[in-house]
């Protein structure tokens, strides 16, 4: 494992700051404005005090970049031209604002620093714009007063960067619009439709569609959606795509909570185990005349309905990356990925017959990824060649192989250390552009960085030199790149970087004066040793802001032990880690640790407890835990509670199971505490399939929080929603009877109708899980009912905080994703 830096080891063992006030005290009586004091570091309040971030920055086909300032005033659109150097507004925004009001008829002006424009373009000398706003089309042309008119063709949108997939509008769904922008293709009835954007032409292109056994549906598991999972061959002829099978797949049942008979919701939801799962059958249709559509189904066995990287077949966001085309549209490459994981099928079909040839596949002991965050192998159809991802040698690296033969050709890149995310390919220089983390040395191990390397492995050059995070958005050419830099201590500097390094335009820097003026401070980077006692692990540590050495401080660990991702997120700038730092602000040491078997480390680390999911990485938080507590007197252990959501409450169940005499107060929210109860991909990908040993003991049995129940010492408050579609609710109530039947007491949230985030319903929680660590960790009491100020505000709508507020993207809802 690669040594952690100077910096670091600098920072985890800095002298804090010693501040005025007393020792810490059991018995204390918590107020409102100490709560509030906590609530001023929420996200909805500290977000909006960060200026000029650069998030999302967008191309444009002529080569320029734009992306959206937050700034004192608000939202500016700010253009800029790499080539000659230039960075200014994109657009007369006070005349837009105007133009855009007579537009969509608004009774008040709009606002020009708080546009919500989706998407735009720039026409005939940038005098016209033509943009998405509130889900339509406009044409803007702003060369004299100022007109917008509305593009009112069916199906169709502003034909800004004409991607292949765009998607458009659809009462069934959305749309997804052909790279040529004249078709579209959306689903009804279990069938495939296309709509000519011309002349909102609708025809029906497949027929054999039915109930579970429909066309491009995303409707598995806890993912069910009428957005079509296809790939548009680039001539807009043909669509690739599948008919899911889910006529003898096992189904999940939601009763809502209501005053009348309740309408049962039924899902699609395999488990594992289940001898029936949802399969594909892999087809062809094509659409180059859509009333003469023929559908090609290619010449194979149903498949898995797996993908090579995310449990499900195709990663969130619709993006079906393991199905891509040959640039003649006449051949489909695809991967096929086991049940359990272990092998990988790389496949060429022929697009007019349907024939299907392999070129290579691949096997493993534990389980197969494609890279990190991002499908990486590509068919390379103008060379006849196969860019492939391992991780055989024991670290994530980049293969080339002969298609024609599928021999390999060779290793383009090796070492201790991991490719993640292939972001440009110039096939003409045989040039690779990627991320990869881990290989220069005194850099943080999780700091993404920015290389370039030709196909045989030689000219490997960091094009981002710079020991902090990079944010990559290369231009389609290549030519260019914004990296936007920044570490969890420093905030963001943006620049435009040539194919070589070079900084060719300085973007932006974010300001934090703002922020900085409420007392905030940044998260103390750390680094302990793992369980082994020799691999460096890292992580995150919050403190009061009116933190003081002569305090002992309860310590909390925010848990989750991934796979798939760990406790502490992004390596980025971020002015609010969801409510650590507010939990610190009550008088509480809060750590994050990413432990053993997470990502982005080497392939045995992340496989540490592949086989038992029991593991959860507690040992490794505890002796994290210990280390610190040994490192900083300050902190006392003898008062150490943990908490988490979904996988992180499955763990902090496992940690007050396992640990009941070194944990003293656990909050588990939406844990997936028995993963036989889990949807069958998330779980059977890192476990492996489930065996039923000859003594009637399982492989899965280690991982079963409710035989463990009865270990319970400490204070356990269990929540749940009781709609949650992606962690079944009977998974908590496992535990409970099992607690029950251990005669142990514990305390329980249902939020009726909730899903696995929560809802509107998730800052209650946030003020709960506050109080319950206050009662038992500080041995103090709440306030009585304490309102989060989120919650109080007008036009609130859960924990993104006020709804008339469009600083930038809306945040996502925590605890959405898998367990």
């Amino acid at each position: 494992m690669k040594s952690a830096s100077k910096t670091l080891i600098a920072l985890s063992l800095l002298l804090f700051p010693l501040a005025a006030v007393s020792a810490q005290e059991t018995g204390r009586v918590y107020t409102d404005a100490d709560y509030a004091q906590a609530e001023k570091f929420m996200p909805y309040n500290v977000n909006q005090l960060v200026l000029h971030a650069v998030n999302n920055p967008v191309w444009l086909a002529d080569g320029r970049v734009w992306y959206r300032d937050a700034g004192p005033k608000g939202l500016t659109y700010v253009l800029i031209d790499p080539v000659k150097k230039t960075k200014g507004p994109a657009f007369d925004q006070a005349k837009l604002a105007t133009a855009l009001q007579a537009a969509v008829k608004a009774p008040n002006p709009l606002n020009p620093y708080r546009l919500p424009i989706q998407d735009f373009t720039l026409a005939n000398g940038d005098k016209t714009v033509l943009l998405t706003f509130r889900g339509r089309d406009f044409n803007c042309d702003l060369s004299g007063d100022g007109v917008c008119t509305a593009i009112e063709k069916p199906g169709a949108a502003a034909p800004a960067a004409p991607t292949p997939g765009r998607r458009g509008p659809s009462d069934e769904g959305e749309a997804v619009l052909s790279p040529d922008h004249t078709k579209a293709v959306f689903i009804r009835d279990w069938n495939l439709w296309i709509r000519e954007t011309a002349t909102g032409k609708e025809v029906q292109v497949t027929f054999d569609g039915v109930k579970d056994f429909g066309y491009a549906t995303e409707n598995a598991g806890w993912i069910h959606s009428n957005d079509p999972i296809v790939v548009w061959s680039p001539d807009s002829k043909k669509i690739a795509t599948y008919q899911q099978d889910q006529r003898k797949t096992g189904e999940l049942y939601i009763v809502p909570v209501t005053n009348r008979h309740p309408e049962l919701e039924v899902l699609k939801y395999p488990l594992v185990g289940d001898k029936d799962v949802t399969m594909i059958e892999r087809v062809i249709v094509d659409v180059a005349n859509p009333s003469k559509a023929k559908v090609v189904r290619l010449k194979m066995p149903p498949d898995q309905h797996r993908g090579t990287l995310c449990d499900d077949l195709a990663c969130r966001g619709g993006d079906w990356e393991d199905t891509q085309w040959s640039a003649d549209s006449e051949t489909l490459a695809f991967v096929s990925t086991s049940r359990d994981h272990k092998q990988e099928w790389m496949r060429l079909a022929n697009a007019k017959n349907g024939d299907v040839r392999d070129v290579m596949n691949e096997t493993v002991k534990g389980f197969f990824e494609s890279g990190n965050d991002k499908v990486n192998w590509r068919y390379l159809s103008g060379s006849n060649e196969l860019l492939w991802f391992s991780e055989r040698s024991g670290w994530g690296h980049l293969y080339l192989y002969d298609i024609a033969s599928g021999k390999l050709k060779t290793q383009i890149t090796s070492g201790d250390w991991n490719v993640t995310q292939v972001l440009g390919i110039d096939e003409k220089a045989r040039t690779l552009f990627f991320l990869g983390v881990g290989r220069e040395p005194s850099v943080d191990p999780y700091f993404e960085q920015y290389y370039r390397v030709n196909f045989d492995g030689s000219g490997m050059e960091l094009l981002t030199p710079e020991k902090r995070n990079n944010v990559i958005t290369p231009s389609p050419d290549n030519r260019f790149f914004v990296d936007v830099l920044s570490t969890p201590t420093e905030p963001q500097i943006a620049v435009v970087r040539d194919a070589h390094g070079n900084i060719v335009v300085d973007v932006a820097r974010e300001d934090i004066a703002k922020l900085k003026e409420t007392g905030w401070i940044p998260p103390v980077q750390i680094m302990v040793k793992a369980r082994d006692g020799q691999t460096d692990l890292y992580g995150f540590l919050f403190r009061p802001t009116n933190f003081s050495t002569s305090r002992k401080y309860p310590i909390v660990n925010h848990v989750y032990p991934g796979p798939q991702t760990g406790s502490c997120g992004a390596r980025t700038f971020q002015p609010a880690h969801g409510d650590l730092q507010s939990l610190a602000e009550l008088g509480f040491i809060v750590v994050c640790i990413d432990g053993m078997g997470t990502p982005f480390r080497s392939k045995a680390f992340h496989e540490t407890w592949a086989t038992d999911m029991g593991d959860n990485t507690i040992p490794d938080q505890v002796t994290g835990m210990q280390q610190l507590a040994e490192r900083y007197p300050w902190i006392d252990l003898s008062r150490a509670g943990i908490f988490g959501h979904s996988g992180g409450g499955n763990a902090t169940a496992a940690a007050m199971f396992h640990y009941p005499d070194f944990f003293k107060v656990g909050i588990a929210e939406s844990g997936n505490h028995d993963n036989r109860m889990y949807e069958d991909d998330w779980a059977e990908k890192w476990t492996g399939l489930e065996v039923d040993l000859p003594d009637g003991t399982s492989n899965y049995d280690s991982q079963a929080n409710q035989s463990f129940a009865k270990n319970l010492k400490g204070h356990l408050l269990l929540a749940h929603g009781t709609s949650d579609d992606n962690v079944p609710v009977n998974q908590t109530l496992l535990v409970v009877d099992a607690l029950i039947k251990a005669n142990k007491d514990f305390d329980l949230i249902l939020f009726p109708n909730a899903h696995h985030g929560y809802g509107p319903a998730a800052d209650y929680m946030t003020r709960r899980r506050w109080d319950y660590f206050v009662r038992y960790l500080a041995d103090s009491t709440p306030p009585h009912e304490y309102l989060m100020h989120a919650t109080a505000r007008p036009g609130y709508t859960g924990t993104t905080g006020p709804a008339d507020v469009d600083w930038s993207e809306p945040e996502g809802v925590a605890g959405t994703d898998e367990p």
